[in-house]
C-alpha cells in the first residue's frame, strides 16, 4: 500500500510541476496583455461608447454640465442626405486611399528588394528611407504641406498632362490627378512598409533561389514564383497599416471637416460624433475589402 501511494505521488509531481510552469507562463502573458486591455478600455472603448451616445443626441455644452437631447438617427441622416460636402469628402477619401495603397506597396517592395542587396553604405540608405517616418509629426508635415513640399501641383498644369486628363473618363480623372499631384506625399508614408518587406525578404531561404536557378528559372520567374508569394502576408499587413495611417493623417480633409463641425453653430458635438462614426464605418469597409482581396491572393500564392 505504501509503495503504491509513493508511486502515485511521484507520478503526480511532474504533472504538477508542468502545470505550474504553464500556469506561470500563462499568467505572465496575461499580465502583459492586461496592460493593453486596461489602456484600450480606458482610452479607446469608453470614449468610443460615449462618442456614439453623443452621435444620437443634440449636445449642448453649458458652464455647469453637458445636456443631451435624444434625436435618434437624425445626425446620421443629416450627414448622409443633407450634407453634400461631407459625402463628397468621403468619396474623395475612398478614391485617394484606393489609389495610394497600391502605389505605396509597390514602391516599398521595390526599395526593400534594393536594400536587401549587399552593397556599401546599406545602413545609411535604410536610415534615409526611414527618416520621413521619424520627422512626420503633425507640425512638421503641416508646415511641409503648407509650403508645397509634399506635392507637385504644377504637374497637373502642364499642357500635355492637362490634355491627357481631359481624355479620361470622369470617374478616373480625379484619382489620376491626385496621383500626379500628391505622389511625393504618398511615397512619404513608405518607411514602415519598407522595413516590414525587408524583414520578410530576409526570412526567405537563399537555397530556394539556388534550387530555382539550377532548374533554369530566370530572375523574373524567381520573383513571381518565389519572392512575391513569400511576401503575401507582409503585403496584407502593409496594406492594412497604410490604410490606417492615411485615415488618421493630420492633414486628412475628412478629419479637418469633422473637427471644424465640432464647435460650429450648425453642427455641434453630436453631429461631429455622427460624422466621425460614418467615417470610421467607411474606413472599416475599405479595410475589409482590401483584406479580403489580398487574403485571397495570398492563399493562391501559397498553394
Amino acid at each position: 500500500m505504501t509503495t503504491t501511494t509513493t508511486t502515485s505521488t511521484a507520478a503526480r509531481r511532474p504533472f504538477r510541476l508542468e502545470f505550474s510552469l504553464r500556469a506561470r507562463e500563462a499568467l505572465q502573458g496575461y499580465g502583459f496583455v492586461l496592460i493593453w486591455i486596461v489602456g484600450f478600455a480606458l482610452f479607446t472603448a469608453i470614449p468610443l461608447l460615449q462618442t456614439f451616445q453623443y452621435s444620437l443626441n443634440q449636445v449642448t455644452v453649458t458652464a455647469r454640465s453637458i445636456d443631451l437631447n435624444f434625436v435618434e438617427w437624425a445626425n446620421y441622416s443629416r450627414a448622409l442626405f443633407t450634407d453634400p460636402s461631407f459625402v463628397e469628402l468621403l468619396v474623395g477619401y475612398t478614391i485617394e486611399t484606393l489609389v495610394s495603397v497600391p502605389i505605396v506597396l509597390i514602391f516599398a517592395m521595390i526599395i526593400a528588394m534594393f536594400l536587401n542587396l549587399n552593397f556599401r553604405f546599406k545602413g545609411l540608405f535604410r536610415t534615409i528611407f526611414f527618416l520621413p517616418v521619424v520627422i512626420t509629426s503633425g507640425p512638421v508635415i503641416k508646415e511641409l504641406t503648407a509650403q508645397g513640399a509634399a506635392s507637385a501641383p504644377g504637374i497637373a498644369n502642364i499642357p500635355a498632362v492637362t490634355e491627357f486628363l481631359t481624355t479620361l473618363p470622369r470617374a478616373l480623372r480625379s484619382p489620376v490627378e491626385y496621383l500626379l499631384t500628391s505622389f511625393i506625399l504618398i511615397l512619404w508614408f513608405s518607411g514602415v512598409q519598407i522595413l516590414i518587406y525587408l524583414s520578410a525578404l530576409q526570412k526567405i531561404d537563399k537555397s530556394v533561389y539556388e534550387a530555382a536557378s539550377i532548374d533554369g528559372a530566370s530572375g523574373w520567374e524567381s520573383f513571381w514564383k518565389i519572392t512575391l508569394p513569400s511576401l503575401s502576408t507582409a503585403t496584407v499587413l502593409n496594406a492594412v497599416y497604410t490604410i490606417i495611417t492615411l485615415s488618421h493623417f493630420s492633414e486628412n480633409k475628412v478629419i479637418a471637416y469633422i473637427y471644424a463641425r465640432t464647435y460650429d453653430v450648425h453642427g455641434g458635438i453630436g453631429y461631429a460624433s455622427a460624422l466621425a462614426f460614418l467615417y470610421f464605418a467607411v474606413m472599416i469597409v475599405l479595410l475589409a475589402i482590401v483584406y479580403w482581396f489580398l487574403m485571397r491572393w495570398a492563399r493562391r500564392g501559397t498553394r
